[in-house]
């Protein structure tokens, strides 16, 4: 019975990574929110040349550059401020505010001050996505 049931779960997972590497497979989790959310300003890339940003002043930042643009350091909990509303970054910029990112489950996340806080996992997650994008 534990090889059947084996053999089922080695199926669902070869299934699932056929499919995750299959064209036209819709993003998941911290991919999907920026998909849904970020690609239409900030490009697939994260350069700031999504659909969107045509014509946009001041244009939309260029994602690839946030840790080079702060000494070579992501700014992680700068960047989940940005994203859910804590700092509004410029004060002429068009960036909105992801209330769903607050949503759902929550991890314990040290923004630096040496504190472990409850912070919505999406928001890390998005955090941590964006942070592998940089150059």
């Amino acid at each position: 019975m534990r090889a059947v049931m084996m053999a089922g779960v080695t199926g669902l997972a070869l299934a699932g990574l056929v499919a995750a590497c299959a064209p036209g497979v819709q993003p998941t989790g911290a991919a999907r929110d920026y998909a849904e959310n970020c690609v239409v300003c900030h490009g697939p890339g994260g350069r700031g040349n999504g659909t969107a940003a045509v014509g946009m002043v001041p244009a939309p930042s260029d994602l690839t550059m946030l840790a080079a643009g702060n000494g070579g350091v992501f700014p992680k909990t700068r960047v989940m401020g940005q994203l859910v509303g804590y700092t509004m970054g410029r004060s002429e910029s068009h960036m909105p505010v992801f209330e769903a990112l607050r949503e759902g489950p929550v991890v314990m996340y040290d923004d630096g001050s040496g504190q472990r806080v409850a912070t919505p996992a999406r928001l890390v997650a998005l955090a941590d996505y964006l942070q592998t994008l940089q150059q």
